[in-house]
């Protein structure tokens, strides 16, 4: 296998960055530039055969002994492509440096990104379940839900715990750029896509509880919520755990380290997080659930929920321009 063959050629002493090396096009004699390269920290070799030309262009192979992918790998691109760039006549990119451009792109505006989807999310669940903490706490819990399938990409791929047993392949001690910001939008929006799911039902129900004159609502919508979306919610989960476990067997690592991370993320997501954190914490938050100021519900353009009464219980909320002509003839 391509990794295996990796592992041992890396392991042999030729650099983890072998099959990603950077490439330097440089205009004449390659030399005196290939002697200057690989003289920098890091670097574990440097090729320019005489064959590699195209008039009076040469070609200059850079490898790093680290994983260019890796920390300590990206920082010696970085050092190659300075160096290489103020020779005269010489340019570089590759791999590589593709991966530390996009490494830039991305990463360098994630906090940007994070609080734009954070506030987007809040706002629209705020207004379609009525409530500031329910948004808040369905915010929470899916950051649990990806840190976990971070961890285990680490745990298995990076560190190595369980590769070659699970997967008969070495660990790459690093994680492909793009792979954490792919599982970040796939996990987040199928997490959030089981909390709506989940935490609407058990909103209706608590509505027609408090609607009925029940006394504690919050703990008989969440047995009701959750009995009657438990098992649609970790049927599907199963599903698409299944078929990532079926991705896994793909003979590519970068494939497989997806996979991984989406399949724990899911079994992690249905089981702890939705089946067991968000109804222990929705029954422990109690009435603050429900909590949905005013001037918020104006903002957001929607109505407030079912008010409590004066015994503590919630007195229905009524919708006058919806209800039945009939309704509203006999309140006259």
């Amino acid at each position: 296998e391509p990794a295996a063959v990796l592992a041992d050629l890396d392991r042999a002493g030729f650099g983890a960055g072998l099959a990603r090396p950077v490439e330097v096009v440089v205009s004449g004699d390659p030399r005196e530039l290939a002697h200057r390269l690989a003289a920098l920290p890091g670097v574990a070799g440097v090729v320019a055969p005489e064959t590699w030309a195209s008039g009076e262009l040469r070609v200059i192979d850079v490898w790093t002994d680290e994983d260019p992918a890796a920390d300590g790998g990206r920082a010696v691109v970085g050092r190659v492509l300075d160096r290489a760039r103020a020779h005269p006549g010489a340019e570089a990119g590759g791999g590589p440096a593709q991966d530390v451009d996009f490494a830039d792109a991305v990463y360098g505006s994630l906090p940007v990104i994070l609080a734009v989807i954070a506030l987007l999310t809040f706002v629209l669940l705020a207004r379609t379940l009525r409530s500031v903490w329910l948004p808040i706490k369905a915010l929470v819990l899916n950051v649990l839900s990806v840190a976990a399938s971070y961890g285990a990409v680490v745990l298995i791929w990076q560190q190595g715990h369980g590769s070659e047993l699970l997967f008969d392949t070495p660990a790459t001690g690093a994680i492909t750029v793009w792979v954490p910001m792919a599982v970040f939008a796939f996990l987040f929006g199928l997490s959030m896509d089981y909390e709506v799911f989940i935490l609407t039902r058990i909103r209706e129900a608590h509505v027609d509880l408090a609607r009925g004159g029940s006394a504690d609502t919050t703990r008989e919508a969440v047995v009701v919520g959750i009995g009657r979306t438990g098992r649609l919610v970790s049927s599907a989960a199963l599903i698409l755990f299944l078929a990532f476990v079926a991705l896994s067997t793909v003979p590519v690592t970068d494939v497989r380290i997806l996979a991984t991370a989406l399949a724990v993320g899911i079994l992690v997501d249905a089981t702890i997080v939705r089946g067991v954190l968000a109804p222990a914490l929705v029954t422990v938050m109690s009435g603050a659930n429900w909590w949905f100021p005013t001037i918020l519900a104006r903002i957001l353009r929607t109505g407030p929920n079912p008010a409590p009464d004066a015994d503590g219980a919630s007195a229905p909320t009524v919708d006058h321009a919806s209800a039945p002509t009939s309704d509203r003839a006999g309140r006259r």
